[in-house]
């Protein structure tokens, strides 16, 4: 599997910590950034995961600025995107399970990198289940169409 990743200066430990973790469990990791610690404009960085994703490049996308609450409002206004922030371990699985969320967004300054790394696990290891949440997942997507 290929996962997009990316962060802004609140997240830029936590990306490489999951960067290199990804790495060593056999994914391919595509990283857009950044890659020293300068301040930036999450939603710059935000538009090239999603755009990946969008695009078929990657499957899933990781994100993180300083709560996660940025990344996923900018991400989620590319069309096709289902960007969550999330902070603790039930919420990292059903986001995928029901919501088939493909975009996983973390708080640098919210979590510790312990944490991240355990919840990008239950992410990426979760498939989506579908059925009764598949319509579900439709209405949203139906909901971008005719906005």
């Amino acid at each position: 599997m290929k996962i997009a990743i990316g962060c802004d200066h609140g997240g830029l430990e936590h990306k490489n910590a999951i960067k290199e973790h990804l790495s060593s469990r056999g994914f391919e990791v595509c990283d857009f950034g950044i890659y020293e610690q300068v301040s930036v404009d999450y939603p710059d960085i935000a538009v090239k995961v999603a755009g990946a994703i969008k695009n078929k490049e990657c499957e899933l996308g990781i994100l993180v600025c300083g709560t996660g609450i940025g990344m996923s409002l900018a991400a989620n206004k590319v069309k096709g995107i289902r960007a969550a922030a999330v902070s603790e371990h039930f919420s990292a699985k059903y986001t995928r399970l029901h919501n088939n969320s493909n975009i996983l967004c973390l708080g640098g300054r919210v979590i510790g990198v312990g944490t991240a790394l355990e919840l990008v696990d239950l992410f990426v290891d979760t498939e989506f289940e579908g059925g009764r949440h598949a319509t579900r997942v439709d209405k949203i997507t139906a909901i971008e169409e005719i906005n």
